[in-house]
């Protein structure tokens, strides 16, 4: 069980978020008025590290968070870092409402071999009491999180390898919604009462995750991500993947890029967060998403913002889940004004500094 790791509340920890093409850290702290950005760093990551959200090497990704701790506070050595991909579960059982955690363990325990589909030897469990359940008040819904033993190792050694302890394997669906609190200001005034979702668009993987009344209630991960318009540039420009990458960023691509590489994207990116729609509404009988947030990397990307509002017909907005923050002296604002979006997890991680939340 990893109820010692994702459950103790904790001091102030670096909320790193371990991606395919770079990490990213991040330091919260929290002042009379708020919270307060003390730290912003991103590394990129070697080709082959990480590849599907696993670690493939974990001393390339502990020379990568070494670097990062080097730009953050020496004096915290503590991190969270996240879990996700297809071989993570999470799940909200029925249990019996007077059953203690302790008792809810031992039943969780019983009743896993039928509920999570790996060999129990190889999963890391985890729950959390939620609330009563609306249908029979005798029993409490509880969210019931597995992973791979394999992964959640992986991500404690390379932390370790990196200088930090491990004190949170988080999820990380669990991670973008807990950054939710940081955005929904950004939106209109009845979003904290509207179905709201958050696209947070990596290199290689999607995470499609909803919340409705400030309640995370469904994810989904997608293969689909930015990594898809690189490749377009290095086909069409006779690049290499890192002058790729570097002309996406820095937008030195001919005129001609427009109708090449970016409106075939575009057109890729809409069929995928409509199928992700879709596939919400169809699950959950609800008949429309109210606000759409775009985060991740590809956030990035020329006309992304306007492109989903006009074509979805929801209004979407680039996450800023630093904007209402009092950023530290040692935050450079540039940073923060173009990476902003990248950071969703690695805030939502940060947070697990000041309260548990689910998981």
């Amino acid at each position: 069980m990893l109820s010692t790791l994702w459950k103790k509340k904790t001091s102030m920890m670096v909320g790193i978020d371990i991606g395919s093409h770079a990490i990213k850290a991040v330091v919260l702290n929290q002042g009379n008025d708020g919270y307060i950005l003390e730290a912003l760093a991103i590394e990129p990551m070697p080709r082959g590290a990480v590849i599907d959200r696993e670690i493939q090497d974990i001393e390339a990704v502990g020379n990568v968070i070494a670097k990062l701790k080097k730009k953050l506070s020496s004096s915290i050595a503590q991190a969270a870092a996240a879990v996700s991909g297809q071989t993570v579960i999470t799940k909200v059982i029925y249990m019996d409402a007077s059953l203690t955690d302790e008792e809810l363990a031992s039943q969780i325990e019983i009743e896993a071999d039928s509920l999570i589909p790996y060999p129990l030897d190889e999963v890391s469990l985890d729950f959390e009491k939620l609330d009563v359940n609306e249908s029979d008040p005798s029993k409490v819904n509880v969210l019931l999180s597995a992973a791979r033993t394999e992964s959640v190792g992986a991500r404690v050694s390379s932390l370790e390898a990196g200088g930090y302890e491990a004190k949170v394997i988080d999820v990380e669906s669990y991670a973008i919604s807990r950054s939710y609190d940081l955005i929904v200001n950004t939106l209109p005034e009845d979003a904290v009462e509207k179905t709201v979702a958050i696209v947070d668009v990596g290199a290689n993987m999607t995470l499609f995750s909803v919340a409705e009344n400030g309640q995370h209630i469904y994810s989904r991960d997608q293969m689909f991500g930015g990594e898809q318009y690189t490749r377009s540039i290095v086909s069409y420009y006779n690049k290499s993947f890192e002058e790729a990458e570097a002309a996406k960023v820095s937008g030195d691509l001919p005129p001609n890029y427009t109708f090449e590489v970016l409106a075939p994207f575009h057109t890729i990116l809409v069929q995928q967060v409509r199928r992700a729609i879709q596939m919400f509404l169809t699950s959950s009988g609800k008949s429309k998403i109210d606000y759409l947030i775009i985060s991740g990397g590809t956030s990035a990307v020329e006309g992304v913002e306007e492109l989903l509002t006009e074509e979805l017909g929801i209004h979407t907005v680039i996450a800023t889940p630093f904007k209402n923050m009092k950023i530290g002296n040692g935050v450079k604002q540039e940073l923060v004004d173009k990476h902003g979006a990248k950071f969703m997890v690695a805030a939502g991680l940060a947070l697990r500094s000041f309260s548990p939340w689910h998981i």
